[in-house]
């Protein structure tokens, strides 16, 4: 399905009902610090959910993975809060940005419009594990949950059981059915021998 958002509440309330995270909280205070870096226009209005405050790609670097995937037609497989999605607009023709998360999906709406892109994707609210038979596209970008910021403690990532209950195996092998071409952000503590294994595969 694909969202449609009605007007936003401004209150307090609403912010709460909506899934907003305070990002002073000491669960992201790291991340509240750095939070220009994940979007410069942070001050604009950007909206972030929990998770959007562990997992959204720091700008600097969406822009750069943008850069990379350039084509007609991409499929952002796990928007989130719409980091990349955003970059996208800025390289790509058409943009098809994916959450299983409506509220998470609005905020990303709702980012797209701060940066004046929002026009230029295409939000659909569902999981991309299902909807991937059903897609076509230039490029499928891949950015899953990485089970949270407990990854970084873990020594090798697992692409096939660390991902908050996702087959990371499987992701690609569906994102290529899709695409010829498959953008995949990962751990730098993901399991090298693995990765390669895998990109030989496909």
């Amino acid at each position: 399905a694909m969202l449609s958002c009605a007007g936003e509440r401004s209150s307090s309330v609403a912010a709460e009902s909506n899934g907003e995270w305070d990002p002073e909280r000491p669960e992201t205070q790291k991340y509240w610090v750095q939070r220009y870096m994940l979007f410069n226009k942070y001050d604009e209005g950007i909206k972030m959910d929990q998770v959007g405050w562990f997992s959204v790609t720091p700008e600097v670097l969406a822009r750069h993975i943008a850069e990379r995937c350039r084509c007609d037609l991409i499929v952002d497989a796990f928007a989130g809060v719409g980091g990349n999605a955003i970059q996208f607009a800025f390289t790509c023709e058409r943009v098809i940005a994916i959450d299983n998360d409506l509220e998470r999906l609005r905020m990303a709406r709702h980012n797209a419009a701060v940066y004046g892109v929002a026009d230029r994707i295409e939000f659909i609210h569902a999981d991309f594990m299902q909807a991937a038979s059903r897609l076509r596209a230039d490029v499928v970008f891949l950015s899953p949950p990485w089970g949270g910021p407990a990854y970084a403690g873990v020594q090798l990532f697992d692409l096939k059981t660390m991902m908050g209950g996702l087959d990371g195996e499987r992701i690609l092998r569906l994102s290529l059915d899709a695409a010829p071409n498959v953008g995949y952000y990962l751990p730098k503590n993901s399991d090298k021998e693995q990765v390669v294994a895998l990109a030989a595969e496909a």
